[in-house]
């Protein structure tokens, strides 16, 4: 294997590795500070879709107790009337869906971080970074200007 092989990686490849598993791609290209930031994302949205499905669930079928007077398994009877158990749904609802969005998003960065850190992988960064100012005056054209120049 030549030297530049080592020094490149292929951006489709931790791109696949990142989808079929979170944080794969990122090991591919050597970025491992990433993972637990990958995790916590995902298991963080992956909680509070449980946690909101779960109310939405307990206060929905409430409500449609109420609904059919079967009172027997109403454990809000007195604390919540049907317009609060209505508001109630639609929070948790809406909570459960923006969890849910949370974690395809997190899912998808993974994905595209995975993408970018493969193709910037044999980007030089180095020391020598500079940039030159310097006014110059244009014989020909009699005019005068500033001149940038950059040393990569």
């Amino acid at each position: 294997m030549s030297a530049q092989s080592f020094k490149s990686k292929n951006a489709k490849k931790a791109s696949l590795y990142s989808a079929i598993i979170p944080g794969a791609g990122q090991i591919y290209t050597k970025k491992y500070w990433k993972i637990p930031i990958i995790y916590s994302g995902l298991i963080a949205s992956a909680y509070y879709i449980k946690q909101n499905n779960d109310q939405y669930k307990l206060y929905r079928s409430t409500y449609l107790n109420r609904i059919n007077n079967d009172n027997n398994t109403d454990q809000f009877q007195g604390e919540y009337s049907n317009q609060d158990l209505v508001t109630l749904t639609d929070f948790y609802r809406r909570n459960r869906e923006v969890s849910t969005l949370l974690f395809t998003l997190t899912y998808l960065l993974n994905i595209i971080d995975a993408s970018v850190s493969a193709h910037l992988f044999s980007f030089d960064v180095s020391e020598d970074l500079s940039m030159n100012i310097k006014p110059i005056y244009f014989i020909h054209s009699k005019s005068s200007g500033i001149q940038l120049s950059f040393n990569l």
